[in-house]
This record gives C-alpha cells, structure tokens and sequence, in this order.
C-alpha cells in the first residue's frame, strides 16, 4: 500500500517542520484535502510551498501556500 506525504519547505526549498502535524494518508485524495484545510496555519507557521510524494517518488511540487501565488 502506497504512503502519500507532504514536504514542507521555504520559497528556497529548505525543508521545514509544519505547524499542524499531518496524519499518514493511504490515498492522494486524502492527502490532498488535508492540505486544503490546513494551508493557512501552515503558511502562517512558516512553510512558503509543499511537495507531495508517494512513497519516495515526488508527484509534484512545489505548490506555493500563498493564495496571492496560486
């Protein structure tokens, strides 16, 4: 079974740890709609833009947090 997870970086692509832990996601679905509800506390803790991965291969990223960008 497949683990989607989220990286969490500045605009430079330096790792950082988010706000609001997230939980493990079975699905991108999930996954994606964690960081639907949880963008803002992210952005305002500090994360510009995030990754997704499935398992170890990146599926796209980096998504920018800051609305104004999207």
């Amino acid at each position: 079974m497949a683990l989607w997870t989220w990286r969490f970086e500045k605009a430079d692509g330096a790792e950082v740890q988010p706000a609001v832990q997230p939980e493990e996601f079975t699905t991108q679905g999930d996954a994606e709609s964690w960081i639907g509800e949880h963008w803002k506390d992210l952005l305002a803790g500090g994360a510009d833009q995030v990754r997704l991965f499935e398992d170890a291969t990146e599926i796209y990223g980096p998504m920018s947090l800051d609305a104004a960008e999207a």
